[in-house]
């Protein structure tokens, strides 16, 4: 592996109908790691067929910076970059990147994204440009820290590419409510460690409200539609579940 120059890091799970695209989109990579948080389906099969090589982790409890930690620590590229299984890589990034290793300056840059909510792109609502810190040199990225909402510890400042990738989030009302049962819980257990004040209704009403006005009304979410609609409404409905599941905690 040595004089490796990019290593490509994915997390994955269960993505069976994902996976294959997003591999493809990096597939000239120096090397590909993807990490497999217990999938249960094709998803490491797939990784396999692509020559990644393939780290099977835990996938209880949830802990995004772990399991991105662990890839860090497998890649052994000079530059490291993050990609999960439901964003592509575009020809344009594609070239921005290379010239970006070629160069050499810089330690670490955010990447932003072209999102798709229920097969539309969405440029609204905090939809773009959505930045991302995702291209690191590997010897200035310490280590990712946080259980969910992870964020890197780098070393240097941190610069911006032009060219966007691509993110198919949100496909479909099922997985968006799953991905809400499942982080909610998550969300509320680390406000309740951080030993959140009492929630109230009036608490709920007011996060709600202020969801619906950042979404809705300061990043004008409305304007891409039906779509929009149903996102502002969505994250509204997130909000409510995670603060009700903190009450719930508390009342125990």
């Amino acid at each position: 592996m040595k004089g490796k120059k990019l290593s490509v890091i994915i997390i994955a799970r269960n993505a069976e109908e994902l996976i294959g695209d997003c591999l493809q989109s990096v597939k000239r990579a120096d090397e590909i790691i993807m990490v497999d948080s217990g999938s249960t389906d094709k998803t490491t099969e797939i990784g396999k067929k692509f020559g990644a090589k393939v780290i099977e982790v835990s996938g209880k409890p949830i802990n995004f910076s772990q399991w991105r930690n662990q890839g860090l620590k497998a890649a052994k590229g000079k530059w490291v970059f993050y990609l999960d299984s439901d964003e592509r890589v575009t020809p344009g990034l594609k070239k921005e990147i290379k010239a970006v290793i070629k160069q050499g300056k810089g330690n670490a840059f955010a990447i932003p994204r072209r999102n798709f909510y229920l097969g539309k792109e969405v440029r609204h609502g905090g939809a773009w440009p959505d930045y991302v810190k995702r291209l690191f040199k590997k010897d200035k990225l310490e280590k990712w820290k946080g259980r969910l909402h992870e964020e890197p510890v780098f070393e240097g400042e941190l610069g911006h590419l032009k060219e966007p990738m691509v993110h198919l989030t949100h496909r479909d009302l099922s997985s968006m409510v799953e991905k809400t049962r499942q982080w909610s819980m998550i969300e509320a257990d680390l406000l309740y460690q951080a030993k959140h004040p009492p929630v109230t209704w009036w608490r709920i009403l007011r996060i709600m409200l202020g969801e619906f006005w950042k979404r809705a009304v300061r990043q004008q979410g409305w304007r891409d539609g039906t779509v929009g609609w149903i996102e502002i409404v969505y994250q509204m409905f997130s909000r409510f579940i995670t603060y009700a599941r903190l009450w719930e905690r508390q009342q125990k």
